[in-house]
């Protein structure tokens, strides 16, 4: 006779170890490394960005120089960790207030509804239909080498995206009995977003924000790479890919290839650690 030992399916449930992602892990360690860099080394570096030394200008990746230096010899090590902390804090503030301007307009047309609902949503698909890239030229020129331009174009072309989620998440949980519960009993529309939707809605616009991050770093890059960013002598991953491919015509690959580099390591190691999880059944 065979005694089955195992215990029930329901209360093994709660004994399951959860599955370690190592792809996700090492993604994450290798994203908390690339924040240290940019957060150290800009504070442990005392020689101005705006001092050169032709001397030095050239060099290939070495001790002294683990990224090499520029053609006016300044340390790529140093200008890639100032450029990576601006083009990450560039990206926060812009995919946060495109994730802010989204859910209000979103939430907004759920609440309201009716011909607001409509109108509003009309102009997101117009705004939706035009390329980003056009859009976020027109406005980076109109505010030629601010900070402030590189902001609102990340905010001003993504916002569309966030409202559709929020408005259909919110549609989605209307219907839903707890809902309708919570209106016969009289509870206001900020006590309904407060306690029902917005819990909801927060873990699904946290991992919208994560992705945008990637993107909007890509944007800052591409446009002051296409002179319509920042100026040329803040540091930055765009401003750093556009002086690379410049001396690239001296063989200087080396300052092409440690911004580029950098950009793609950044943008695959912030996707991998947001990305959700895909769940197998079987």
């Amino acid at each position: 006779m065979s005694y089955d030992l195992a215990l029930p399916r329901g209360r093994t449930r709660g004994l399951a170890m959860p599955r370690v992602s190592w792809s996700r892990a090492v993604a994450g360690l290798g994203l908390a490394a690339l924040v240290v860099y940019a957060v150290v080394v800009p504070l442990t570096n005392m020689v101005p960005l705006t001092d050169v030394s032709y001397q030095v200008g050239a060099r290939p990746p070495s001790l002294e120089h683990l990224f090499g230096t520029d053609l006016a010899g300044r340390d790529l090590f140093v200008r890639c960790a100032y450029g990576l902390r601006v083009s990450i804090l560039v990206a926060l503030a812009g995919a946060f207030s495109a994730i802010v301007l989204g859910s209000a307009v979103g939430l907004s047309c759920g609440l309201i509804g009716g011909r607001f609902d409509r109108l509003v949503m009309r102009i997101v698909d117009g705004i939706n239909s035009l390329p980003h890239l056009l859009l976020g030229i027109v406005i980076a020129a109109t505010f030629r080498g601010s900070l402030l331009a590189i902001i609102m174009v990340v905010a001003l072309t993504h916002w569309p995206q966030t409202a559709r989620l929020a408005r259909a998440e919110l549609l989605a949980i209307s219907v839903r009995d707890h809902y309708r519960a919570a209106i016969t009993q009289g509870f206001t529309r900020a006590q309904l977003l407060r306690h029902h939707v917005l819990p909801r809605l927060f873990s699904q616009l946290s991992v919208a924000f994560g992705l945008l991050i990637p993107h909007a770093i890509w944007h800052e890059s591409t446009l002051t790479f296409l002179g319509l960013g920042l100026p040329p002598h803040q540091p930055s991953l765009g401003s750093l890919l556009n002086l690379g491919q410049q001396a690239l015509l001296t063989g200087s690959w080396w300052t092409l290839a440690a911004p580029a580099g950098l950009l793609i390591i950044t943008t695959v190691a912030i996707t991998a650690v947001v990305s959700p999880r895909e769940h197998r059944h079987g």
